[in-house]
């Protein structure tokens, strides 16, 4: 891999994602976007091997960028890395022509071993997704079943509630990975796509919503 894109709007999760791509193929020449706009700019200027792609992003979808360099560089590679595990994230990025799928909340040594996977030609997925791929393609036949019911009027996940929950309660970001075993820059994402979703920008919103959406009796 020599020119690789790198799309992630959060600053801190970019210089990680970055120091990842530079340990799994060293020397590569990196480009970084924080917006779909700017990624897309970049696909329709500069050949790249390999883009990694973050899929809730400020002005849209990483899987513009996913459909946008599938059409102009049918040889590069798409993989999203990103937070969501439903599969309303995951068949769109798939179907778009995202070659692999990676979930942030992993640790850092299995995250390097699915980006190596690229190099000899083989997807990388992330355990449960890999799971759930398998499982669609056995029982698609069945009416698929939403993933979380807890929650009236709002698509968060189970992950997400928890989440919400403890910023709600006041808990730093520091504080609520070490109770989910998760780190800093993986919570910061969560409570960017929780704000997103509730429409909310403050830690008093979010916890009037948890309230009103009952989370405070779990």
């Amino acid at each position: 891999m020599t020119n690789i894109l790198l799309l992630e709007d959060l600053p801190e999760i970019r210089t990680w994602m970055r120091s990842l791509v530079q340990q799994v193929f060293p020397g590569a020449q990196v480009s970084e976007a924080a917006r779909v706009h700017d990624a897309i700019e970049l696909v329709s200027a500069v050949k790249f091997d390999l883009a990694l792609v973050d899929l809730g992003l400020p002005d849209g979808s990483g899987v513009d960028v996913v459909t946008k360099l599938r059409d102009l560089q049918p040889e590069a590679q798409s993989v999203v890395v990103t937070i969501h595990d439903d599969d309303e994230h995951l068949f769109p990025a798939l179907q778009a022509g995202a070659f692999g799928y990676i979930l942030k909340e992993q640790a850092r040594e299995l995250i390097t071993e699915q980006l190596q996977r690229i190099s000899q030609g083989e997807p990388p997925l992330s355990p449960s997704i890999a799971r759930r791929v398998m499982a669609y393609f056995t029982e698609k036949a069945k009416p698929s079943q939403p993933r979380n019911n807890l929650l009236p009027n709002v698509s968060l996940t189970e992950r997400e509630s928890e989440v919400l929950l403890r910023v709600a309660k006041g808990y730093t970001l520091p504080e609520i990975g070490v109770q989910l075993g998760l780190s800093r820059h993986t919570i910061a994402d969560y409570v960017k796509q929780i704000y997103r979703k509730l429409n909310v920008s403050s830690r008093a919103e979010a916890a009037l919503e948890a309230q009103r959406l009952g989370l405070f009796g779990r």
